[in-house]
């Protein structure tokens, strides 16, 4: 994921540098934009301690991780957890300072904020976890707790 993250990063910077690429008029193009803050472009500023956070997070995934029994529970938090590397890299590497550098977005919906690889795999990871939580992880645990059925033949 990191790896797809920045290689679209760096497309971006190469290809948008002169202006943006429409898609569908101006409803889908890509346009660069650099994004010192959070969400939204809030907690501007902030990407020392963003990042910090994140630096936490992914390391707390990954210990994490090999605990999860469902699979689909292990999918949704590796996307979380490499969105957040992949924008942790750029905190890192994109800046003067320490944790400064702002995060590459480029994908720009006329509708929505623009963001990048690695925002829509945070994005889709807590959509995934959020329907198993409710859809899927009920389920196993019914499963998991109904009564065994006797064998009815000797």
């Amino acid at each position: 994921m990191v790896a797809v993250d920045q290689l679209t990063k760096q497309w971006a910077l190469d290809a948008l540098a002169n202006g943006p690429i429409n898609l569908i008029g101006e409803t889908l193009r890509f346009r660069l934009t650099r994004n010192p803050g959070a969400a939204f472009s809030s907690f501007t500023g902030g990407g020392a301690v963003l990042a910090g956070v994140a630096i936490v997070a992914v390391v707390a995934i990954a210990l994490y991780l090999p605990k999860v029994e469902l699979a689909l529970d292990r999918l949704a938090l590796a996307l979380i957890m490499g969105g957040a590397a992949g924008n942790v890299v750029d905190r890192i590497f994109r800046g003067d300072g320490f944790l400064d550098g702002a995060v590459i977005d480029f994908i720009d919906l006329s509708f929505w904020p623009t963001f990048n690889v690695a925002d829509s795999a945070i994005s889709i990871g807590v959509v995934v976890m959020v329907f198993s939580a409710f859809f899927i992880a009920p389920r196993a645990q019914r499963v998991e707790a109904a009564p065994a059925v006797p064998d009815k033949h000797p």
